[in-house]
């Protein structure tokens, strides 16, 4: 719920990415905290509902989800779902037959379910957001798919959970988290490939013109905070394919940029560009303690030679790198210093940072970063450190040149525009 007094953020036509104070923030691990707090507020929803994720399974955690969503359609709240094509593929004729005949209207991204489909352009470039509005007064963001966390589509059950993480949003930042996944559900809805938002935002004689601007300027940063805003301080950081290319990317390089002593990253899918890793290697060369929480047990074998590749010259810093072994990792989080800490969808890798659509919560607030601090020494101490010798010899300069042959011709694939 909204904390007495909180501000709403005041709208700005040329950036409406920014630091917004008076919020309620709650870090929830794995779907096991996440989808019980979701239907509690879905359960209280008087007015409407809107969700956005890639993966909307139909498992029975996840039938049960949109079983709640149904129960709320039949109490006269007006629900909104929308799916990426792709990542919901394999369940799209289950949710259609689960929600046939209620008023809950399935949006569905660039879907893939024609085969000339896979030919459109632009089809590379995904909804990779997760995210859920209820009544304009609580928002849930972060990295979790709406399946079980010991699903996994490639790979069956599992006995553990995977790691991932989520946030609940109470307070200013939930207008904007809101304002997005409406216009996302609108673009799925409507068939639009342009960027709905924009249009919200800026009168039609100016469009044009500020569309041009924002081109010649390049990606936005996030402006710095006032310091009248109260705590929690927090910014909702979006990525997509015109304003904001590389608003997550530059969020991240500055935050590691500033740090002073610490930088934890936990991420499954790494191979950041050079912008970020340029940043990691000097921030360790000037004392910080930089540690990586990668993926031990991999779901895809490109990722983790994406990763491998580039762990030779990362120790050669100092770079502590680990593995996570329990389960899958699915984590996009991380803590600078004692007081910046991120969670959300991001990836720090070519797809999330220069083609998918992703949505980030940055934190400024010690009692957040010291308790998602906290969950990262958890999964660390129960993960491989991995040793200096590793990245070297002939193998790993084949798997390099693997990856960045790959990458390159993914990026021109997906018409990714900027070096990486």
């Amino acid at each position: 719920m909204k904390r007495p007094g909180a501000k709403r953020p005041r709208r700005n036509a040329a950036s409406d990415t920014g630091f917004v104070g008076g919020n309620d923030i709650q870090l929830l691990r794995g779907g096991d905290q996440l989808f019980p707090a979701m239907q509690a507020a879905i359960h209280r929803a008087r007015h409407e509902v809107w969700l956005a994720t890639y993966i909307f399974h139909h498992d029975d955690t996840s039938l049960a989800l949109a079983d709640t969503l149904l129960a709320a359609d039949r109490r006269g709240v007006r629900v909104r779902v929308v799916v990426d094509g792709f990542g919901s593929h394999a369940s799209l004729a289950a949710l259609r037959e689960r929600f046939a005949g209620s008023g809950v209207a399935l949006a569905v991204f660039r879907p893939m379910d024609r085969w000339w489909h896979w030919f459109k352009r632009g089809q590379l470039r995904r909804l990779h957001q997760k995210l859920c509005v209820v009544d304009n007064d609580l928002a849930f963001v972060g990295g979790i798919n709406v399946i079980d966390d010991r699903l996994d589509m490639r790979h069956g059950l599992s006995e553990e959970p995977r790691l991932d993480f989520a946030v609940q949003i109470g307070g200013g930042l939930v207008d904007l988290v809101g304002h997005s996944v409406r216009s996302m559900w609108s673009r799925a809805w409507l068939g639009r490939d342009f960027d709905d938002a924009l249009l919200d935002y800026v009168p039609l004689r100016r469009r044009f013109t500020l569309w041009l601007t924002q081109l010649w300027r390049g990606p936005q940063r996030l402006p710095e905070p006032s310091e009248r805003l109260a705590a929690v301080c927090a910014a909702f950081v979006l990525r997509d394919n015109l304003r904001r290319r590389r608003t997550i990317e530059h969020a991240y390089a500055d935050a590691i940029r500033n740090a002073s002593h610490r930088v934890d990253i936990v991420c499954p899918y790494f191979y950041p560009g050079q912008r970020i890793r340029h940043a990691l290697r000097g921030a360790a060369d000037r004392g910080v303690r930089v540690r990586l929480l990668l993926q031990g047990k991999l779901d895809y074998r490109i990722a983790g030679w994406a990763a491998e590749a580039l762990y030779a010259d990362l120790l050669r810093h100092g770079i502590e790198i680990y593995e996570y072994m329990p389960a899958f990792l699915h984590a996009k989080v991380a803590v600078v210093d004692d007081e910046w800490a991120t969670v959300g969808s991001s990836n720090i890798d070519p797809l999330s940072l220069l083609v998918n659509l992703e949505a980030n919560v940055v934190v400024l607030d010690r009692g957040f970063a010291t308790q998602l601090a906290a969950e990262i020494e958890a999964a660390l101490a129960v993960s491989d450190r991995v040793g200096e010798t590793a990245g070297k010899g002939l193998r790993a300069w084949l798997h390099r040149a693997v990856v960045v042959w790959f990458a390159y011709v993914f990026l021109r694939v997906a018409g990714a525009a900027g070096r990486y």
